[in-house]
């Protein structure tokens, strides 16, 4: 890959992650007013390989292990596939 294609690429990148929390910023604020519902959560750190999985609740924290497992399988599979192209 050219480095001017990397560039756009992680350009591009950024700039959909600030817009993505611009949008989730303005969900929230917006949704403020509205105090009903029970607010549940999960996350995933990826370190290498393995996934660092917590949450608040069952549901929540198997979707969120679900996501990550294929996640985890997709970059594995990038990283071999990159590999074996690059020799």
């Amino acid at each position: 890959m050219e480095v001017q294609t990397l560039y756009e690429v992680a350009t591009t990148l950024i700039f959909a992650g600030v817009l993505i929390i611009a949008i989730t910023i303005a969900l929230i604020l917006s949704s403020r007013s509205r105090k009903t519902g029970k607010v549940r959560g999960s996350g995933a750190i990826i370190i290498g390989p393995i996934p660092i999985v917590f949450g608040t609740d069952k549901q929540s924290l198997k979707t969120i292990l679900v996501l990550s497992t294929i996640l985890t399988a997709l970059l594995i599979m990038l990283v071999i596939t990159l590999h074996f192209l690059s020799r």
